[in-house]
């Protein structure tokens, strides 16, 4: 009786999982996937056993794979290839515009005189991308294991791939010359605001 006494070290207090939450009320919203999810990490947190935790870790995956009928409101957890898919997707269908239009170029000449206005630029297409995602609550968007513990990999693939795309087009399809790298940047750097938006949105708004 003693090694199950030990075995069930972890588990949460029975009582404490029968009290109700703080606040509840009959009145309130039923509760979400994301209500779920939280009562999830707070229940891994608290256990010190390897092996529960890895197990309490899958159950965990397995619940974010739920599906759920809305289209927003959702609760939204990891980056795989479809969501990287569906940010290219977004990320064109804003950055194409930008290619075609010469004003990009004009605003790059004018960023590319003012370098300041380079970094305010890009600190804007990034706090406009954090924002999107985890700040206006579109759907209930979850930091799953980021990458060296801090970088949320959700935000860098969506901010890469925009990167990434804004670079490759605007050179194939000639809208910057490298001969003047700097300037080149810059235009890049305009191109890549709207498509990073985009990437944002294509990604969150389908729900996966």
């Amino acid at each position: 009786m003693a090694d199950h006494a030990g075995e069930d070290a972890d588990e949460f207090d029975p009582d404490a999982r029968r009290r109700p939450r703080d606040g509840d009320d009959s009145d309130e919203e039923p509760p979400t996937l994301g209500d779920l999810l939280d009562e999830l990490d707070e229940y891994e947190a608290s256990l010190t056993d390897p092996a529960r935790r890895e197990r309490i870790q899958d159950i965990i995956e397995t619940a974010t794979e739920v599906e759920e009928p809305a289209v927003f409101g959702r609760t939204i957890v990891g980056f795989d290839r479809a969501d990287l898919m569906e940010a290219m997707l977004g990320a064109l269908l804003f950055g194409l515009p930008m290619m075609v239009e010469g004003g990009t170029q004009e605003v790059g000449a004018f960023v590319a005189t003012h370098p300041v206005y380079l970094v305010g630029t890009l600190a804007f297409a990034v706090a406009t991308t954090v924002g999107i995602l985890y700040v206006a609550e579109f759907q209930d968007v979850r930091i799953y294991r980021p990458i060296l513990g801090f970088v949320p990999r959700r935000l860098l693939g969506v901010v890469g791939v925009s990167l990434l795309l804004s670079l490759v087009m605007s050179t194939a399809w000639g809208r910057v010359d490298w001969a003047a790298p700097w300037l080149a940047v810059c235009t890049c750097a305009v191109a890549f605001v709207p498509m990073t938006i985009g990437a944002a949105l294509g990604d969150i708004l389908p729900g996966s």
